[in-house]
């Protein structure tokens, strides 16, 4: 694949932020991408290294990353990754579409990982109604069993939540949360801001909140206040615009978060900064 055809580097950040979510693994094609993946097949074609991400993502002033698991393959390599280079930290976790496979054995080895100092979170975990890959019973006897992995070792929990904004917030108050809760890639309206705000948990915006038909994502981001506020890629899915269709990286994080600033009606290295201490109250010091 041409670089011709990646997305253009932005205009650096005039200050430093960090990505809170991305998969590292399938953007240098260490889990290969599926015949129905168009996105991480052209990123896996880019053949980018880890090494070439971090330094174009801090070209920008994109400094750090977390690479986050989705199966036991993803989240045992993000963990080696994550102690192999200082500025990135992990997530683990078994995926809702995954939820099947959340065996005692499986979750007991998550639990295993998601005790190295470099593993910071658990997740990403939670309900995705949109896909049937796996049934409900499964992926709320996987949702509930990470959170109390979350809780026994003092992780984030990274929460996926589609189309289940209401029995993702009820289960968290069945079961009760951990200390710290982030959305990734928000998906609700502001209502579902609010009720996020009310229980302080964070909300991470990914490249959806700069599209022109999801002005309820951008609704949301004004309700929520910058101490609650995450920024991420999930790279290499989620491009924000004008970069639809192609793969996304790091280094894409200064257009979501210009976007988010003119929201917020904030400056953007101001709105970079807090979410910078967002991200260590989240994920601890880097």
């Amino acid at each position: 694949m041409s670089t011709t055809k990646l997305p253009a580097v932005p205009e650096p950040l005039a200050a430093e932020v960090f990505d809170s979510h991305c998969h590292l693994d399938i953007m240098v094609g260490n889990r290969q991408a599926s015949s129905g993946d168009p996105v991480a097949q052209a990123a896996q074609a880019a053949q980018a290294s880890i090494e070439g991400i971090l330094d174009q993502a801090r070209s920008v002033g994109v400094t750090r990353l977390v690479t986050i698991g989705y199966d036991l393959p993803s989240s045992r390599w993000n963990a080696r990754t994550a102690e192999l280079h200082s500025d990135v930290y992990a997530g683990v976790a078994i995926h809702p579409n995954e939820a099947h496979a959340s065996t005692p054995e499986v979750l007991a080895e998550i639990e295993e990982l998601a005790r190295l100092p470099h593993v910071r979170a658990v997740g990403e975990t939670g309900l995705d109604y949109y896909r049937d890959w796996a049934s409900k019973d499964d992926q709320h006897a996987s949702f509930r069993a990470h959170i109390e992995i979350a809780k026994r070792t003092g992780k984030a929990l990274v929460i996926h939540d589609r189309e289940a904004h209401d029995d993702v917030l009820r289960v968290l108050a069945d079961q009760g949360a951990p200390e710290i809760v982030v959305f990734h890639s928000f998906s609700g309206d502001a209502e579902m801001a609010k009720k996020c705000v009310d229980a302080g948990y964070f909300m991470s915006f990914s490249g959806p909140v700069t599209y022109k038909n999801a002005g309820y994502l951008r609704e949301a981001a004004a309700v929520a206040p910058k101490e609650l506020m995450l920024v991420e890629t999930d790279a290499p899915y989620l491009p924000p615009t004008p970069h639809r269709g192609k793969p996304n990286a790091p280094y894409l994080i200064p257009l979501t978060l210009r976007c988010l600033a003119e929201v917020k009606q904030a400056d953007p290295a101001e709105l970079a900064s807090a979410i910078s201490a967002n991200g260590e109250a989240v994920f601890g010091a880097w």
